[in-house]
């Protein structure tokens, strides 16, 4: 075996100089263990991406591996928290010394949580997908928490229209003064008596917060019920037939356009201090049209996030 291996990336300069934003790996597979504020800690299958840019227009490359190294033992031996996510960026560089001053990573993963249904008290997972990713630009930092949610959202106009075909079919097998109560009551159980009902989708509320350095654990399960609770209609797991007549109650006491949502969302995000700034999307995935619906708003500070 030699006594020693050749290493292009110190030993040989570049073909074509140049300085290069980001360097790295990505789609990196590894379970790690998360610590979300309120949860015990888990573990988390992930996808990580790594990088560091490339200052030096001579170096030939970076050193992939100790990026990936830094990365197991974090895996191996710590959890995912906000100081060791500054400790990692912080290692990216310094193992860098002259190369680079930038480091940036990225872990998405889905974060799953038990979820109670809406009567009958069943337990059900649900799984959110998230990510968070810090970055460390010549000393400033930044590290976001983003959050898919899951729900319904009924139109308002075809609740609308459904409630004219209601009246219509009401007044055609309903004439006179006089209205037999037993009789209203036994036709509106049936399907003559309920002719159309509105429509409704599974919708994605897409999220996306920075932190501030108040944080120690990262946030995951908060951020949930603040965007389920502003919503009122998230998906359900485990569900018997009164959680499914809850659900249909609060789909039609929820009638939302995304407007709707995205504003009632952003009412709720500009009420909560522990975030620095906020982004979101609503998407609803329209059950009439071939298109989505979508809406979205930031919360508008200088700098910050960008529609």
């Amino acid at each position: 075996m030699p006594t020693s291996m050749p290493d292009i990336a110190n030993q040989s300069k570049a073909q074509t100089e140049g300085t290069l934003d980001w360097v790295g790996m990505s789609n990196i597979e590894m379970p790690i263990m998360i610590a979300s504020k309120g949860e015990t800690q888990r573990m988390c299958s992930a996808h990580v991406d790594a990088f560091v840019n490339l200052k030096d227009p001579k170096a030939k490359g970076i050193h992939m591996s100790r990026l990936y190294l830094l990365l197991d033992q974090l895996s191996s031996e710590n959890v995912l928290n906000y100081q060791t996510l500054v400790t990692l960026l912080d290692g990216f560089i310094s193992s860098h010394q002259d190369l680079s001053d930038n480091a940036k990573v990225q872990f998405a993963f889905d974060y799953h949580l038990r979820r109670k249904s809406l009567m009958s008290g069943k337990l059900g997972w649900k799984a959110y997908p998230t990510t968070i990713t810090g970055r460390l630009n010549q000393g400033k930092l930044d590290i976001e928490l983003a959050i898919d949610v899951r729900y319904s959202s009924t139109c308002p106009c075809s609740a609308a229209l459904a409630r004219q075909l209601i009246q219509q079919a009401f007044k055609e097998n309903f004439t006179g003064d006089q209205v037999n109560l037993e009789a209203v009551h036994e036709w509106l159980g049936t399907t003559e008596g309920v002719v159309a009902t509105p429509h409704s989708q599974r919708s994605v509320a897409e999220v996306k917060v920075k932190l501030n350095p108040s944080v120690s654990e990262f946030p995951i399960t908060d951020l949930v019920n603040l965007i389920e609770d502003a919503l009122q209609t998230p998906v359900q797991a485990a569900v018997k037939r009164e959680d499914e007549q809850e659900f249909a109650r609060l789909n039609g006491q929820n009638l939302m356009f995304c407007e709707d949502a995205a504003r009632r969302l952003q009412h709720a995000m500009l009420q909560a201090n522990e975030y620095d700034d906020f982004w979101l999307k609503i998407n609803h995935l329209e059950s009439l049209h071939a298109h989505d619906a979508v809406s979205v708003t930031t919360k508008g500070i200088a700098g910050g996030y960008q529609p």
